[in-house]
């Protein structure tokens, strides 16, 4: 099978920077020639990534690409630097020749793909980061490093979502039509295509935000990316029902992108943004887990309520919902925040206690399903509280 056109576009774009990193080299531009060079081994990696798992024909050339530009960063003696960098542009290019070559497959349509990014999810993601700049500029930050920020944090989601689908699509299958009809696991679109989406995607986000806004908010979101693809799906997921308490790191990142974007560096006001994120992921998601236990149950996912039973659950919820409230309300006391934080963060609290209570009283799909809706609108309308705090002030 041909790769799709994700992948080729990827094999394309690493070929150009490695072009862009000869001419720059040989041009002699000095701290621009480096960063040409740094924004190649994205898509190269990704390329290779991919044809490691699906494309063995593309393994023997992408890493050669790889190699040899990793030895021409290696060696600075500037002829041979100059003739290793030339070298692996070949190879690159022999790379896209042969990314064109196959049978082709239907690619799926635009709409799969949009669904591989999990746009819901997105949404809540990127409203936390965009926050998290607000709150570390302490104001309103540049608009256009606000728009560079936002796209390649949705790139950087929307890459992890897709090859979420990739790693999920055998219990998609089982967990009822909430998830089999999901485009890899319903079959219409081939796996392979859906994975090199998401490395394109992924590749794309590190290149954009490492190339125009800075290196720490380019790595921090490729780190959640890679916590959320390696750690959570692939290893915890399966493994324990405490899953989701470690994996939530991955969703809490969002807002320390943001906040890297705007100052340059993290301090601890950012690790207070990722914090509450964190504490709140439980309680959210074992609403929803409630709600799907037996599709959960079918797909031997070992989540809390399936592992433990409902009661257990609904006590966990409440015991994180109460160190989530206790924990937003600390800012505002000792002065990171204002009134206007305070007063969210107190009213917000305390209905998610009184909700969480309800549940804990009452452990029915209806008492779950009110939690999980509201603790998605808490999370939002808390950063947004956040964000007005910093405007105002």
């Amino acid at each position: 099978m041909r790769p799709g056109p994700w992948l080729r576009l990827t094999a394309l774009g690493g070929a150009a920077a490695t072009l862009l990193a000869v001419v720059s080299g040989s041009a002699e531009l000095g701290a621009g020639h480096r960063v040409l060079a740094a924004l190649a081994l994205p898509p190269l990696a990704a390329v290779a990534a991919a044809a490691w798992v699906a494309y063995r024909r593309l393994l023997a050339p992408s890493l050669l690409s790889l190699v040899l530009f990793g030895l021409a960063a290696a060696v600075t003696a500037p002829g041979i630097h100059l003739a290793l960098a030339a070298v692996a542009f070949t190879a690159s290019l022999v790379l896209v020749a042969l990314a064109f070559r196959g049978e082709p497959s239907p690619a799926g349509s635009v709409r799969d793909y949009v669904t591989l990014t999990k746009p819901r999810i997105m949404t809540l993601l990127l409203l936390t980061g965009l926050c998290g700049m607000f709150v570390g500029a302490k104001g309103l930050p540049p608009l256009w490093l606000v728009v560079v920020t936002m796209l390649g944090l949705a790139l950087a989601c929307g890459g992890a979502s897709a090859l979420n689908h990739v790693l999920d699509a055998d219990i998609d299958k089982l967990m009822g039509k909430r998830t089999r009809s999901r485009p890899v696991a319903a079959g219409r679109m081939p796996a392979p295509y859906a994975l090199e989406f998401g490395l394109a995607l992924s590749a794309l986000s590190f290149v954009l935000l490492a190339g125009v806004v800075n290196v720490l908010t380019a790595g921090l979101a490729l780190v959640g990316n890679l916590f959320y693809v390696l750690v959570y799906t692939r290893l915890l997921k399966r493994s324990t029902p405490q899953n989701i308490v470690i994996g939530g790191a991955a969703g809490a990142v969002p807002p320390l992108v943001g906040w890297a974007a705007a100052t340059g560096n993290l301090t601890l006001p950012a690790l207070v943004l990722f914090a509450i994120v964190f504490l709140w992921t439980p309680p959210h998601f074992w609403a929803l887990a409630l709600l799907i236990k037996r599709d959960y149950a079918a797909a031997g996912v070992p989540m809390l309520p399936v592992v433990r039973g409902e009661e257990e659950t609904a006590r966990q919820i409440m015991l994180y919902t109460v160190g989530l409230v206790a924990f937003t309300l600390a800012p505002a006391l000792w002065g990171m925040f204002g009134l206007v934080y305070l007063v969210a963060a107190a009213a917000l609290g305390a209905v998610f206690l009184w909700l969480a209570w309800r549940l804990r009283r009452e452990r029915t799909p209806a008492r779950a399903k009110i939690l999980f809706h509201y603790s998605l609108a808490y999370l939002a309308l808390l950063f947004v509280a956040m964000a007005l705090d910093a405007v105002i002030a």
